[in-house]
């Protein structure tokens, strides 16, 4: 602020002040429509950045169902037991193992984003151009499989072996069982380790008769594979229901976990039945300076929106038509190269399928919340989604904002910013730390400070923060400024005075005329 000389008016203050809403106005406008076009990919809030959480990817087409099991296992892999309810009895070819590298390039491809847009300085036109974007590479898929004989178990246990093969680094089996203690009992005693809880959350499913898909990691297998994690496992079947088994999960839960679902199908969206779909906020302008923390961004804005919901919904990340043949565009901006044949073919999709849309949901889920098992349907929705925010560069400062049409945008780039912390507020549910500098950070360069934003700021609001509705600029006048606006502020009250004692003058001539 030092740096300007406020006794030099060369904008007259009264012309700003009626400029005033319009200017707002323009800001306003300049706010909603900056995300129209597209932006630069500047970064993305991928799967990695929530502990505890899983990744799967389901592909639908009327009964057939195809499921691939990520795992975010950390540990001893001799250790390593999965148990997943399924309604059939699987074919050995209707298991296989995948490349870790298809969940990477889903989630690089669909996860929330973060767009960047640059000003101009109308005081200088000079465009900034565009950058070019990295991609990420592909990595290709290796599979090894083996198969054992089927064997029978004990009596006493009401557990029957269906199946069992070995397929890759795993040893599996497919069971039915009569009862849950005696399933967790076999296990137990086979040396599977599973969690205390496990008994509890068994019984709905044998009720149900579903079976079980049991997987345990042969360390043999895995050495001569030459493998040093434990790659996704695929499932295919036919069935009416289409589900997520949760509850199982949460038997061996600290706490909340988040699962990441990438969902394939021909016609359009998939959506949960038993739990609300939401949309979270999308194409929000937001401050600048998050372009550097993004990801820690999205995570306070999924945490807050995960409360505010209730805890038990399940959050639309990205929808869109990703067929290859299809010419449009499939994100805006895209944070990777789109899936190919050979990624949809990994994935599980039918090679035939002429038409793909992928829908990505993100769950975070516990007992208190999610008593039931996530249900889903394919729906005939088709409209593009993605979680995307904006962030904005100012305009180069050059020589300044000297000219008329720099004064306006320096005073609609303090209002707009105090949009972005708005919008920061509403998506995380706090204030933003730096939010005065950050608002007030080109108000040097108006040569005239608005008359509203010297009034005294809210008592409560905290330390260097804005407080939610407040347009003051929240910075301390300079006295030259005072001496400014006192001085019109007189100048103005002494016009308004002269004007009424003049239509004081007038009434009363025009009466003394009529009554002579």
């Amino acid at each position: 602020m030092d740096q300007i000389n406020y006794q030099e008016q060369n904008l007259n203050f009264k012309k700003m002040k009626t400029k005033r809403v319009m200017l707002t106005a323009i800001a306003l406008m300049a706010f909603a429509s900056s995300w129209a076009f597209c932006g630069f990919y500047v970064a993305k809030a991928d799967a990695t950045l929530f502990n505890n959480k899983s990744e799967v990817i389901l592909v639908r087409d009327g009964e057939y169902t195809v499921i691939t099991m990520g795992s975010d296992f950390k540990g001893d892999v001799k250790d390593f037991a999965m148990v997943v309810p399924v309604p059939v009895v699987l074919a050995r070819q209707d298991i296989s193992i995948v490349d870790r590298g298809i969940f990477d390039r889903l989630d690089a491809y669909s996860s929330p984003r973060l767009a960047e847009y640059y000003d101009y300085n109308p005081c200088h036109r000079q465009y900034i151009e565009e950058k070019d974007m990295a991609y990420p590479t592909s990595v290709n898929m290796d599979e090894s499989t083996n198969m054992r004989v089927k064997t029978l178990t004990k009596k006493e246990y009401g557990v029957t072996i269906e199946a069992q093969y070995t397929v890759g680094e795993y040893d599996i089996l497919l069971l039915s069982a009569n009862e849950s203690n005696g399933l967790k009992n076999w296990l137990t005693d086979n040396g599977y380790k599973i969690p205390a809880k496990a008994e509890r959350v068994l019984a709905p499913y044998i009720k149900s008769n579903m079976k079980f898909f049991v997987v345990k990691v042969n360390l043999e297998e895995m050495k001569k594979a030459g493998f040093d994690q434990l790659r996704p496992i695929q499932v295919r079947f036919n069935h009416p229901k289409f589900m997520l088994p949760l509850r199982l999960g949460m038997a061996n839960s600290t706490g909340s976990q988040d699962m990441i679902v990438y969902a394939f199908t021909r016609t359009g969206r998939v959506e949960c039945t038993n739990y609300r779909t939401v949309k979270l906020p999308t194409d929000r302008n937001i401050p600048l300076t998050l372009k550097q923390d993004f990801g820690p961004f999205y995570k306070k804005l999924f945490d807050y929106q995960w409360q505010k919901e209730g805890k038990n919904v399940v959050f639309l990340e990205y929808a869109w038509n990703v067929t290859p043949s299809w010419g449009g565009m499939k994100c805006d901006p895209c944070v990777g190269p789109p899936p190919i044949n050979q990624d949809f073919t990994m994935a599980g999709v039918n090679a035939n399928w002429s038409n793909i849309f992928f829908t990505r949901m993100h769950v975070r889920y516990d007992e208190a919340h999610f008593p039931a098992d996530l249900q889903f349907q394919v729906t005939p929705n088709a409209e593009h989604y993605q979680a995307r925010y904006v962030v904005t560069n100012p305009a180069p400062i050059y020589d300044g904002f000297d000219c008329a049409e720099g004064q306006e945008y320096v005073f609609s780039l303090h209002n707009k910013r105090k949009l972005e912390l708005d919008e920061y507020y509403a998506l995380c549910g706090i204030y933003m730390p730096g939010s005065r500098a950050y608002m007030t950070e080109y108000d040097r360069y108006l040569k005239t400070l608005p008359e509203e934003w010297k009034e005294p700021v809210y008592e409560n609001a905290p330390e260097g923060e804005i407080k939610k509705g407040d347009m003051n600029p929240m910075v301390a006048i300079p006295a030259a400024v005072n001496e400014v606006l006192h001085e019109e502020s007189k100048r103005e009250s002494l016009i308004y005075l002269m004007m009424l004692v003049g239509l004081v003058v007038v009434v009363v001539w025009k009466s003394n005329k009529m009554k002579l």
